[in-house]
């Protein structure tokens, strides 16, 4: 009986000094906070819708000169769909000068009429005196064979019609009243080549030449006058 209760006092024993030695050793472990801190939220800023301004259809607009950097060199070239010379053929300008040349030549060597410098005033030739009872007039273009036409007429009438002039002479005839006649050619026309030339004679009926006239280069309806007077 003494060996029981002295075999239960030893277990109390040991099992008081185990508890106190457990509790001195053993050390809790705080846990972790788990509590996140909140994330701060800036809120987005607002944005008003942007305010649209209607045109003023009856203000006008302000003028502007353009604006030219300090460093641009030149102008800028505009745009344009009208044909310019950039890319013409220097064969044409060539050609073209010589054209220019040989027409200057030959209009001072009377060889072609000069349309620039037309003569678009009447000429008044003079007065004839004579007692023939006809006179003959042989006519001819001294230059340019290019279809000039003359048109005569005595006191108003007219001679023979519509006449061409070649480098060869034509003639006609007319005759001649008592006192006062007047006697008119006019450049019915004009050539291909430039104004109306023409040179005429004019004889009496005895073959005697009266009268040796030209002119030059004469606009389409100029005439040339005589104040013809039978004695």
């Amino acid at each position: 009986m003494k060996q029981l209760l002295l075999g239960i006092m030893m277990f109390l024993v040991m099992n008081s000094y185990a508890q106190s030695e457990f509790s001195k050793k053993f050390k809790p472990i705080a846990p972790l906070n788990p509590t996140v801190a909140p994330k701060k939220v800036t809120p987005a800023a607002t944005t008003d819708a942007p305010v649209i301004k209607a045109p003023d259809l009856f203000k006008k607009p302000e003028e502007t000169l353009p604006s030219f950097s300090k460093y641009q060199i030149g102008q800028a070239k505009s745009f344009s769909m009208e044909q310019t010379n950039d890319y013409v053929n220097p064969g044409d300008r060539i050609m073209e000068k010589m054209t220019k040349d040989l027409d200057k030549t030959l209009v001072r060597e009377g060889l072609k009429e000069d349309d620039r410098f037309l003569v678009k005033i009447d000429k008044n030739f003079g007065e004839i005196r004579t007692k023939s009872k006809y006179f003959t007039v042989f006519y001819r273009d001294y230059i340019y064979i290019d279809g000039d036409l003359i048109k005569a007429t005595i006191n108003g009438q007219m001679i023979g019609g519509i006449m061409e002039l070649y480098s060869s002479y034509g003639q006609f005839v007319f005759n001649l009243k008592e006192g006062f006649n007047t006697f008119e050619m006019e450049a019915y026309s004009k050539g291909t080549s430039g104004g109306n030339t023409c040179e005429f004679k004019i004889y009496d009926d005895k073959g005697v030449l009266v009268r040796s006239e030209l002119w030059d280069n004469w606009d389409k309806g100029v005439k040339g006058k005589f104040v013809i007077v039978k004695e």
